[in-house]
């Protein structure tokens, strides 16, 4: 896979299915507001790429499975490797993050909780990536 070559590996990867199955795992978009907010992983909690510090997660178990996710999985392994840095023990970059979780036909929720097809899809060129659900760029 093409996407493979933008990790640097130092964040274990999981696959969706892996993921979706991760019993007690929490989910955290690592993305800007707007594109959480126009569709996420249901559960999932925002910490943001920017903005992600670790006081945001410190209530979050150094055991606890955490899965971080972005568009495609640049910017959550980054915010993934400052997790295992600090100690986090179960940390995991969703493989291809929300658009291969979208092109696997799973569930994303809008701002409201509401089931959406709506993506965001970060710009034109990422948003090759991304083979269904709609692409939204504002």
């Amino acid at each position: 896979m093409l996407l493979g070559t933008l990790y640097k590996n130092e964040v274990p990867l999981i696959s969706c299915d892996s993921a979706q199955a991760l019993a007690k795992a929490v989910f955290l978009d690592t993305r800007a507001r707007p594109e959480y907010d126009v569709s996420h992983i249901p559960g999932a909690r925002w910490v943001g790429y920017e903005e992600f510090s670790l006081p945001k997660v410190r209530d979050i178990s150094f055991q606890t499975p955490v899965v971080v996710y972005c568009s495609v999985g640049v910017r959550s392994e980054r915010v993934g490797k400052k997790m295992r840095e600090a100690g986090y023990t179960q940390v995991y970059n969703l493989n291809g993050s929300l658009f291969e979780w979208v092109n696997q036909d799973k569930p994303i929720v809008n701002a409201q909780g509401q089931p959406t097809q709506k993506v965001h899809a970060y710009s034109p060129a990422w948003g090759i990536w991304l083979r269904k659900g709609q692409k939204v760029y504002e």
